[in-house]
């Protein structure tokens, strides 16, 4: 059985075969294939070899200056500090802007004019020997014709909502960039989305249009009856599928004449289903300034990118981060964005390529780093990495020491939501404090409130919240569509309560306490569920663990722990190992914070994304299910 890890950790199945990983651009006739394209194909196949311009690692590009897509009489040129102003609030937010347009072309025409070299924008491997390399003008190039595939054989106009299912082939960042010039919302998501939740999205969104991959195919041609604003179908495959429109075919005869459309600032770009622990997802919805500009500063002070970097991020497709770490921050710096097809996570894949290209800056789930602290890391020799990042989950003070302990390299944790972004981060330079999400960024001032909006002293827990001023910050998420109650409910007073809790030092860090309604109350002391799984996850039998509260006639509740364990103590007496683990967490933490009941599992349930579905295993325990 082939399996897959997620971005959030989960193994999930692989639906088709590895022949699946193959981009359907390597399979474009020859004239049809930019420059910096290279295809290793079996011996049955006539091997390609195209002119590639030899990358150089270490680039010196001063940052390309921007012109605002705008109206002529308001037309300025633009730098990376006006961007990394107007992201701090210090200048206006322009009336119109449009990524593809005002930072994609310009970096294109930077290179046109030899003011940068022609270095990939793209890298992208599978590890059977394809491989893809595009410049920022052969990005330009493909993005308009794939720009006329969308708005001429598809139908679609400014506005239309697209759902776009592909996995990390070069064909989504083409599709992702074709939306913006045409003025599409552009809506991603997993493969791994069952025909349940396709239906879901399509249906919630009023999607006019479906961009997908082989993996999702049959699902969609299942349910496309129950979808009547649906109106195209369009596959991203080297094969034919009835009743399907073929893009590769479309984008090898679409012209490369492409007029970008003017957008406005706050005109809707994306929206990402936000899956919580309980509820049908929301939609929040983003605007073409809130990602297109709102990461400027993330780019700079978080993921601590140059021009001369290549940036390895390991999210997944369908989630935000794969915008913030694959698109918007790492372009905006004019950065190379590294891809591995990866269809199944492999530690040893995943070493491997640390060691053959070079690599400078990673960004990976918390779970990947506990698979690979597991090896012996100094072992690997890794060509130029330099700056390891994680989020999308709490990251372990063990994991992160193991980290350094075996490669020397700091991993900086940042904490943030699909709506507003990066909140919190341990920056370059800055003191880390293990276990801690770091400090607030810019420019968001951070506060711990209580329920009634009042800020709480440092080390009192609270509700994480953002204050805001007169004005909704730009890069904040417009709204969750067709739902204002849900929207007006992330504000009191004047925060905007993220639904998480923590507390922060008198440092000014962060520390992570639990979702808003994962809190366990036992005997009135208030525990969260993170600091039991951190303390058991540092037991070597414990591979994962989710902690919920649990009945009891005497406490009211008390801490449960459900542990799925490492294969050598699989065989263990349970009795003894689960006495083993309590005393482990009372050493480990404050001693009432230890698991009174303990339940070995083969999994835990868990969201499209990879996060742990507390609330299924509350509701066990609570007879609600």
């Amino acid at each position: 059985m082939v399996t897959e890890l997620c971005e959030d950790g989960a193994f999930i199945m692989d639906p088709l075969p590895s022949s699946s990983c193959h981009s359907p651009l390597t399979c474009l006739p020859l004239r049809h294939l930019p420059l910096c394209v290279r295809r290793q194909s079996p011996p049955r196949v006539m091997m390609v070899r195209l002119h590639c311009q030899r990358l150089r690692f270490i680039w010196f590009v001063k940052p390309a200056s921007r012109h605002f897509h705008r109206d002529p009489q308001l037309w300025a040129p633009l730098t990376l500090d006006d961007f990394e102003a107007i992201n701090r609030c210090e200048k206006p937010l322009p009336k119109s802007f449009n990524f593809a347009a005002d930072v994609l072309d310009q970096w294109s025409q930077k290179e046109k004019s030899g003011e940068r070299p022609a270095n990939p924008a793209l890298w992208w491997v599978n590890g059977k020997g394809d491989e893809v390399k595009w410049s920022f003008q052969e990005l330009g190039s493909l993005s308009r014709k794939a720009a006329n595939v969308l708005t001429q054989p598809c139908g679609l106009q400014r506005g239309d909502r697209v759902a776009v299912i592909l996995p990390r082939i070069p064909e989504w960042w083409l599709i992702n960039v074709a939306c913006m010039r045409t003025g599409l919302v552009f809506m991603p998501g997993t493969i791994q989305l069952t025909r349940k939740d396709i239906l879901y999205r399509l249906q919630t969104s009023k999607a006019k249009c479906i961009v997908a991959s082989e993996e999702v195919a049959r699902s969609v041609d299942s349910i496309v009856s129950e979808c009547p604003n649906l109106q195209t179908k369009l596959l991203v495959s080297p094969h034919y599928w009835d009743g399907w429109l073929s893009f590769p075919e479309l984008l090898q005869s679409a012209s490369e004449e492409h007029s970008c459309v003017k957008t406005g600032s706050q005109e809707p770009m994306a929206i990402y289903f936000t899956s919580g622990t309980t509820g049908s997802p929301k939609m929040a919805q983003h605007s073409q300034s809130s990602l297109g500009i709102g990461y400027a500063l993330c780019g700079r002070y978080w993921l601590d990118l140059a021009s001369s970097d290549i940036m390895w991020n390991m999210s997944d497709t369908g989630w935000i981060k794969a915008a913030i770490g694959s698109v918007f921050s790492t372009w905006l710096r004019g950065a190379c964005v590294f891809v591995h097809r990866m269809a199944q996570f492999d530690t040893d894949t995943f070493l491997d390529t640390l060691t053959m290209y070079p690599i400078t800056t990673l960004c990976s789930a918390p779970t990947v780093y506990r698979m690979l602290v597991q090896k012996d890391l100094k072992r690997y020799q890794f060509k130029r990495l330099r700056h390891c990042l994680t989020g999308g989950e709490p990251l372990n003070p063990e994991v992160l020491e193991q980290w350094k302990a075996q490669t020397g390299l700091e991993l900086y944790e940042g904490y943030g939501q699909t709506e507003v972004g990066i909140i919190c981060a341990n920056r370059k330079g800055q003191k880390i404090k293990p276990g801690s999400m770091g400090k607030g960024v810019e420019p968001y001032d951070v506060q711990i409130i209580d329920e009634n909006g009042n800020i709480l002293p440092s080390g009192k827990e609270g509700e994480i919240a953002l204050r805001l001023e007169s004005a909704r910050p730009f890069c904040f998420f417009s709204e969750y569509v067709d739902n204002p109650g849900k929207t007006d409910a992330t504000i009191r007073r004047n925060f905007y309560v993220t639904g998480d809790r923590g507390v922060m030092d008198s440092d000014g860090y962060f520390w992570f306490v639990g979702r808003a309604d994962d809190v366990i109350i036992s005997s009135g002391y208030r525990i969260g569920p993170f600091e039991v799984e951190s303390a058991l996850i540092e037991h070597p039998a414990v591979v994962e663990s989710a902690v919920v509260s649990s009945p009891d006639p005497i406490r009211g509740e008390v801490v449960k722990a459900f542990v799925v364990l490492a294969a050598p103590f699989k065989s263990s007496n349970r009795e003894k190992l689960t006495a083993e683990l309590q005393d482990h967490v009372k050493n480990s933490t404050a001693p009432y914070k230890y698991p009174r009941k303990v339940e070995f599992v083969q999994e835990l349930p868990k969201t499209i994304t990879g996060k742990i579905k507390r609330n299924v295993l509350r509701d066990q325990e609570w007879g609600r299910a």
